[in-house]
């Protein structure tokens, strides 16, 4: 079985997804993803995706609006982030407000689904694909609270979850390359820029014709090999900067353990010399305690 090797997600994402000959990709993506036959309706441009030099770190995202007016959101960031929870829920309500006219109903809201691929450790949890939903559940009967006959008939939803936003969030890296369904095969692309010719997941037969890295121009090729060594060098600065700071963190602990313990010989009666032996410590450090 071969596997073909393709261009990144992030890169597909910012330069070929948005021509609408090439929207079948992304249609398959979010159909596997949500379960549902996706159809998109057009793509907007965002202000994070920036064309020049300067965009190599910057997250990519991607605003969708499919065929039944839902709206999607396809973030995708390679750097940690510690306030990444609340600007995914930054970014869905700036959707919901910006797509209401003063003058609408409140079921003129649209329905939001925000959509996450981090290459990061976000938060603490080991699975590859997370899912968040709206549910109310009954402080003493524990129930869960349901839309009445009327609200499913006018919103045509079966749960009060169906009309609030609804996060995914792919850990990427969690992921370890065994597809056990169709969408694990667009988890296998994801993490390892290649798809298998044996995957039959939605999307990924068109995927195989328009990111082929050999379809780039040269100019585009040049840009992409630039971008992949620019996250390289990116990410062995944070991986030296992190082990940098555990060693001086060490050390730092270490010497305040020591003076810890010099306090400690010194209440006791110990002379300098024999605190000196104990700790390690200089004559000028201990006499300062």
């Amino acid at each position: 079985m071969s596997t073909r090797s393709m261009i990144s997600f992030d890169w597909a994402l910012k330069r070929l997804l948005r021509n609408k000959a090439n929207f079948g990709v992304l249609e398959g993506f979010l159909s596997e993803l949500l379960r549902r036959k996706i159809v998109i309706k057009s793509i907007a441009e965002s202000e994070g995706n920036q064309q020049d030099e300067n965009d190599k770190y910057n997250r990519v995202d991607l605003f969708v609006e499919d065929n039944d007016k839902e709206l999607v959101i396809i973030e995708l960031q390679f750097f940690s982030e510690y306030d990444y929870f609340q600007r995914m829920l930054y970014g869905v309500s700036k959707s919901i407000t910006e797509y209401i006219h003063e003058s609408d109903n409140y079921d003129k809201v649209r329905k939001v689904y925000s959509i996450n691929i981090v290459y990061f450790d976000l938060g603490k949890g080991n699975d590859y694909i997370y899912h968040g939903t709206t549910r109310f559940t009954g402080l003493h009967t524990h129930e869960e609270l349901q839309l009445s006959e009327k609200q499913r008939s006018l919103y045509n939803k079966e749960s009060i979850g169906e009309l609030y936003p609804e996060y995914y969030i792919l850990k990427v890296k969690n992921f370890n390359d065994v597809a056990k369904d169709t969408f694990d095969e667009w988890m296998y692309y994801l993490k390892n820029n290649a798809i298998k010719d044996d995957f039959t997941a939605q999307g990924l037969d068109q995927a195989r014709k328009v990111l082929v890295y050999d379809n780039l121009t040269d100019a585009e090729k040049r840009r992409y090999n630039n971008q992949i060594e620019a996250t390289r060098i990116k990410n062995s600065e944070i991986k030296t900067a992190f082990t940098d700071g555990e060693i001086k963190g060490e050390i730092k602990g270490e010497t305040k353990e020591r003076l810890k313990i010099a306090k400690n010989a010194k209440a006791l009666g110990l002379t300098i010399e024999q605190i000196q032996k104990l700790t390690n410590l200089t004559k000028e450090e201990i006499d300062k305690i």
